[in-house]
């Protein structure tokens, strides 16, 4: 399934600033509009209670609670946090999870650029402001467009900042990891280019884990269907919950390598044409695919050469980052609790 294809409001916007600092969580006060947003969202998610500091994401160095994350939509989309009233508990729920870890490996981001004296200047901000300026139509235009949806300047410059520092820690501490052999682009170029399969998705996002039992076991059963011979693209149509290719039978048709999330992507690249794989689990849900065809590069190797070199770097690159992270994590006892 395409990255892209999933929408959770709040994973887009998590990248919102946080500081370094180590902070108390946020009990969210009577009156205020985090108050006020938490307090509506009890009728989808009671665990969502602003009269209680329930914590999501627990750290040697920080908490992160449910009022973090609801003061984060708001700073973050200002009047379009709203939004989160209009989904359903599992996915209220997820997006709440999601947020809070993404707000805490933001802080430990943060916290390893300062260790490692990555800083930047008001002239690097105000550039990067100065882009988004431009991309908006001019600065007054921008302004306007902060001020319509109850967006704070200020909120903005400190997300710039500490993405740009974020930045330059990253590039620092992977730069090793992104070296890239000719001997790797031949191998590159060797390999499948696009993929084409029909699947069918189960989603256990937001789910318990006795819930998620019961829905592999449902995988279990159409996996043995289709083994069976049993028209796989009816299947789909039947069974899947992935909106992006239900109604044409599970299809996706010739996506690139690296373009699907990574266990799919692996299935898609790896199962025989012709196939059908074992169950998938990615952060969506438990798939199962059936691998239609695959293709190779068509062009000369000197006309991809730049592109395939990119490629591997930004794999290596994600590779390292996933890495760095987890240890990261590891080090500051990084532990989630899902909201219940």
């Amino acid at each position: 399934m395409k990255k892209v294809m999933i929408l959770t409001v709040a994973v887009a916007l998590a990248a919102a600033g946080c500081s370094t600092k180590k902070e108390a969580p946020l009990k969210m006060a009577a009156g205020t509009p985090a108050y006020q947003l938490a307090k509506e969202l009890t009728g989808v998610v009671p665990s969502l209670d602003p009269e209680k500091v329930t914590l999501v994401v627990t750290t040697k160095k920080f908490e992160i609670s449910v009022g973090d994350v609801i003061q984060m939509f708001l700073e973050s989309m200002g009047t379009q946090a709203q939004g989160v009233k209009n989904m359903d508990a599992p996915r209220v729920k997820t997006a709440v999870e999601r947020a809070a870890v993404q707000m805490g490996e933001r802080k430990l981001l943060l916290e390893a650029a300062a260790k490692a004296k990555k800083t930047v200047t008001p002239d690097e901000v105000a550039k990067a402001l100065g882009a988004q300026y431009t991309r908006a139509g001019g600065e007054s235009q921008y302004l306007t467009q902060l001020q319509t949806y109850g967006i704070t300047p200020d909120y903005i410059k400190k997300s710039i900042g500490e993405d740009l520092t974020i930045g330059k820690y990253l590039d620092a501490a992977l730069a090793e990891s992104a070296k890239v052999t000719d001997a790797e682009v031949q191998k590159a170029y060797q390999e499948d280019k696009t993929a084409t399969v029909r699947h069918i998705l189960l989603l256990t996002q937001g789910k318990s884990a006795a819930e998620k039992a019961d829905i592999r076991k449902k995988m279990e059963d159409i996996l043995g269907r289709a083994k069976k011979g049993e028209d796989f693209a009816a299947l789909a149509k039947q069974y899947s919950e992935d909106p992006g290719s239900k109604d044409k039978g599970g299809l996706y048709e010739d996506f690139g390598r690296g373009k699907m999330v990574k266990p799919f992507d692996n299935a898609a690249f790896s199962v025989p044409v012709g196939e059908i794989s074992g169950i998938v689990e990615t952060t969506f849900g438990f798939h199962i695919l059936k691998i239609e065809n695959r293709k190779k590069e068509t062009q000369p190797l000197e006309t991809v050469k730049a592109q395939l070199e990119s490629q591997l770097k930004q794999s290596k690159q994600n590779a390292a980052f996933e890495v760095l992270l987890g240890s990261l994590k590891k080090d500051a006892n990084f532990q989630v609790f899902p909201i219940k």
